[in-house]
């Protein structure tokens, strides 16, 4: 089992966990004006690069 030979200090501990972060995603506008992930198909209009994709139901 390996032991660590010397303590670690707390700058030390906090530089080696400083790129540990969550990654905030980008996010674009669609025509229709919602937010929406890059390179994905819009939730609220199911349109994708100027394209009807999905079949939206007037029910919603």
């Amino acid at each position: 089992m390996a032991v660590q030979q010397n303590k670690k200090s707390k700058s030390r501990k906090g530089m080696r966990r400083s790129h540990h972060r969550v990654a905030v995603p980008s996010v674009v506008y669609c025509a229709c004006g919602e937010p929406a992930l890059p390179h994905r198909v819009c939730n609220s209009c199911g349109s994708y690069n100027g394209r009807q994709v999905l079949r939206q139901d007037d029910e919603q």
